[in-house]
């Protein structure tokens, strides 16, 4: 197909939607970049969003000294060697999370878990970052090498940017944000959060899965179009995204009886089935209808969640 699809299984890819029109993009103007991401301007044609993921990224402001291609291709040989890749053990900080595969081959499945080791090796910092492997699985599909996916979320991770919040990486980021999730379902989905009270005995549980539900259980095509959008406007996007998902769930599910014994396994199997209920556009659609939450909002709640948890003292994961 094109030089963006070493890792990729094109049997698994929805060809049908794409357009061989490769056209560039030539805006910078931010409010422009919002409308293309949020039309799906680039989901048509494949080298064209990798192009675009590109210069996205390489945008993202960072810390001076960010690991490159250059770095990965010096270090992988040590930390994997000739040993077989998939009985490495991975870092703790994934916290046993879902390596989904999207549409990667099995030369891309393998890459996931090698870039996820050389991350480990390169941010020692990084504690608790249950996103990760879903974000270098997205990223692969749009990568020439394994050295440019890892230079690539290197950048997000490395983002230096204090108005630009990218991907949690410590326990206290993560678990702050999961009470900011309930904050704004709370107010802004009251009748999924009363579903939510009635049938779990701990709605914060139910809550700490929302990046699950982005992170893991979306399928592709709509992963890579909320992706689209999180790189032009930030974490916020994740927040509506989920509230959506949400409100979905509520109207789907309606007068039904639970599928299973847990309403947690019942949201992850409606957001890996979300194809048979709700596309991507109308998805989008949702979140961005959610009228009334600012960024501002959020990183007020946020730290307030966060001084909340540090006075409990819960900055760390405990150990079960």
């Amino acid at each position: 197909m094109d030089e963006y699809s070493r890792f990729v299984d094109w049997d698994k890819m929805d060809v049908s939607a794409q357009s061989q029109d490769t056209k560039e993009l030539t805006c910078t103007d931010l409010h422009e970049l919002k409308q293309l991401a949020r039309q799906g301007y680039w989901a048509k044609n494949h080298s064209l969003r990798a192009k675009v993921y590109h210069k996205l990224i390489s945008d993202i402001p960072c810390r001076t000294v960010t690991p490159d291609a250059n770095v990965y291709r010096d270090i992988v040989v040590k930390i994997i060697g000739k040993r077989n890749i998939s009985s490495l053990p991975l870092p703790e900080f994934v916290d046993n999370s879902l390596i989904p595969t999207y549409c990667l081959n099995a030369e891309g499945v393998g890459a996931v878990r090698k870039i996820i080791l050389c991350i480990a090796n390169q941010f020692p910092d990084i504690s608790f970052c249950p996103a990760l492997p879903s974000v270098i699985a997205l990223l692969l599909h749009y990568s020439k090498d394994e050295a440019e996916c890892f230079e690539q979320v290197c950048r997000i991770l490395a983002c230096n940017d204090p108005s630009k919040r990218l991907i949690d990486q410590t326990f206290l980021a993560f678990e702050s944000s999961c009470m900011t999730f309930g904050d704004l379902v709370n107010k802004y989905c009251q009748a999924a959060h009363k579903l939510m009270v009635a049938v779990s005995e701990d709605v914060l549980q139910v809550y700490s899965d929302w990046q699950r539900w982005l992170f893991g259980e979306l399928p592709m095509a709509y992963i890579a179009r909320v992706f689209d959008v999180f790189l032009v406007e930030g974490y916020k996007v994740l927040y509506r995204v989920a509230l959506a998902l949400l409100k979905f769930f509520r109207k789907v599910r309606a007068g039904q009886p639970m599928e299973s014994d847990s309403i947690q396994q019942d949201i992850r199997a409606f957001v890996r089935d979300i194809a048979k209920s709700v596309s991507p556009e109308r998805l989008l659609e949702k979140a961005f209808a959610i009228r009334l939450f600012s960024r501002k909002e959020i990183q007020l709640l946020q730290m307030a969640n966060e001084k909340a948890l540090q006075q409990k003292g819960i900055t760390v994961k405990q150990k079960r």
